[in-house]
């Protein structure tokens, strides 16, 4: 093992814990929904507050790095995660899962930046590129093995011990921190107090009302008045971001017109793919009959398909160029998507495999696209600030694909008068959230045919940006 192998083994244990977690609740999502006493739908509520604690907390964790130590915060942070798995797994009301999974949130928004940063910070400059290829096998391993882990757990065991089973996890890796890890520290900047509670509490209110309509958990009134507090608060956001020396969110930088296209592209696309964690096992379950081992066993091939295409991004994308991958493969995504609608009970688990495993590939290939574009233009000095506008962006884009994804269900068996969605309802859903991913060709045909021909081309004569290199490579697969 390498120096920096034990450093990077306790980091990557860390993401993959994170990782996993975020994709076992999906699979599970109906049997907890029965076991809170709640609509299946209801439960989009625990996804999208999860997303939303990353969201608000990410730009805030590498300041916290630096002022406090990145083993403190590291540590810290699989505490605070640790804590919320165990609230999820004793919780038996939504509201008390809700409030779990933000604490969830808090303590993963925390790990994934300091755990790079930790490498970053330990291993030698002609090894970062090599360390932080141990952090791209939570990123792959943690989609696989959730909705079958997931499946497995709530079928044959429990759904709360999808969350118990962190905790002996979490207080290994405690004392490995505590043992292996040095504290460093960074020069840091002084923290936008201001923006962090305008943004936050903004983005939160926002999208946390949109979520809650349609569901009469609360009146219409409230939906409302969440809704305009949060929008308020990010307009008077934009107005402090304009004047702030050091913004928690650099607006500035949409004025570069790559990263612009991949943050309003890209977040077109994952509003769509962000709503098939919700709606993929609701449909194999409640609409299907699917136990959830079975709709794990089937889903889990998604994730085979991303790991086939990391082989094959760079030569694809050095043929054909960013602007037209970008282009062709986001209509074929969503038409894969959309074909996820006409899935019926009758239809052969081979098939549905099938497109769910190119699905998988396609989709993969263009969050790789999207990821690497964003950063072709930035320099090393705004590196920092971009990955962290990008993060929250990602987080955001995929909450309001659960929210959209569970309105247009709603919608349907509002049309249709069912007291329960049924397998039918899951057609429109699907139909709506391919459409909006593929309206993100709109954004990415004004890229200039040479848009990120530096990164598609030959590099190795470039000095490497191991803070790039991390930032292309990091890949959020929805």
């Amino acid at each position: 093992m390498p120096r920096y192998g034990l450093t990077a083994f306790i980091v990557a244990c860390a993401l993959f814990m994170e990782n996993l977690d975020g994709t076992v609740i999906s699979t599970s999502l109906p049997a907890i929904a029965a076991d809170l006493h709640q609509d299946p739908i209801s439960l989009k509520l625990a996804l999208t507050s999860y997303l939303l604690s990353l969201a608000i907390f990410i730009p805030a964790s590498g300041w916290a790095a630096d002022r406090f130590g990145a083993r403190t915060i590291f540590r810290t942070a699989i505490v605070v995660f640790t804590l919320g798995s165990i609230f999820c797994g004793f919780s038996s009301t939504l509201w008390q899962f809700v409030l779990a999974r933000i604490v969830q949130g808090v303590g993963g928004a925390m790990m994934v930046p300091v755990g790079r940063l930790v490498l970053l910070r330990t291993v030698p400059k002609s090894e970062v590129i090599n360390a932080l290829a141990y952090l791209t096998i939570p990123a792959l391993l943690g989609p696989l093995f959730g909705p079958l882990v997931g499946g497995f757990i709530t079928t044959y065991f429990h759904w709360r011990w999808i969350f118990f089973i962190n905790v002996p996890i979490g207080a290994i890796g405690i004392v490995l921190v505590s043992l292996h890890i040095k504290n460093l520290r960074g020069d840091y900047w002084p923290l936008d107090v201001s923006g962090f509670l305008l943004s936050g509490t903004g983005l939160a209110t926002l999208i946390f009302g949109m979520t809650l309509f349609g569901r009469s958990i609360v009146s219409l009134e409230t939906v409302l008045a969440l809704m305009g507090f949060g929008a308020l608060l990010l307009v008077v956001y934009y107005f402090h971001a304009r004047r702030a020396k050091f913004p928690i969110l650099d607006l500035s930088l949409l004025k570069v017109p790559t990263f612009r296209a991949s943050l309003t592209g890209g977040s077109l696309f994952r509003v769509g793919v962000g709503a098939t964690p919700l709606l993929l096992p609701l449909m194999l379950q409640i609409g299907f009959g699917l136990n959830a081992f079975q709709s794990g066993s089937i889903t889990f091939i998604t994730s085979i398909g991303a790991i086939a295409m990391k082989t094959t991004a760079a030569p694809i994308l050095r043929t054909f160029g960013f602007r037209h991958v970008l282009l062709f493969n986001s209509v074929l995504s969503a038409t894969i998507l959309g074909c996820y609608g006409f899935f019926t009970p009758a239809t052969p688990h081979v098939l549905m495999m099938g497109l769910l495993l190119f699905g998988g590939f396609f989709r993969s290939l263009e969050f790789t696209s999207i990821n690497a574009i964003t950063y072709a233009d930035i320099d090393h000095s705004t590196m920092s600030r971009a990955t962290s506008f990008s993060s929250v962006v990602q987080q955001l884009s995929l909450s309001v694909g659960i929210t959209i994804g569970a309105f247009v269900l709603q919608t349907s068996e509002a049309i249709h008068h069912t007291a329960h969605v049924t397998a039918a309802d899951f057609r429109w859903a699907f139909l709506g959230i391919a459409l909006i991913s593929a309206s993100s060709v709109l954004v990415f045909r004004t890229l200039p045919a040479n848009a990120g021909i530096d990164l598609a081309g030959s590099r190795q004569k470039k000095k490497p940006d191991p803070e790039k290199e991390f930032a292309e490579a990091e890949e959020t697969e929805g």
